[in-house]
């Protein structure tokens, strides 16, 4: 099974989106502060594309929340 799958792959989309809904972020607003197109942040958030450690940074301070933070909740 691939790791985009795995659960605790998909834990970390749930709550990558959780994070952003609750700091009252569209995808528009996240895809902005990237500087990519709304369609970056749909597909990461719907598992379609895999974010790597350092893009999962980069997402995480968009969103306003500290990665290690959100890591450690996946632990």
């Amino acid at each position: 099974m691939s790791s985009v799958h795995s659960a605790k792959y998909q834990r970390l989309l749930r709550l990558l989106v959780e994070v952003r809904k609750e700091n009252n972020l569209t995808q528009q607003v996240v895809a902005k502060r990237l500087g990519k197109p709304q369609s970056y942040v749909s597909k990461y958030e719907s598992g379609e594309r895999r974010l790597d450690v350092i893009e999962f940074i980069t997402v995480s301070r968009a969103i306003e929340v500290d990665p290690a933070e959100l890591f450690k909740q996946l632990l």
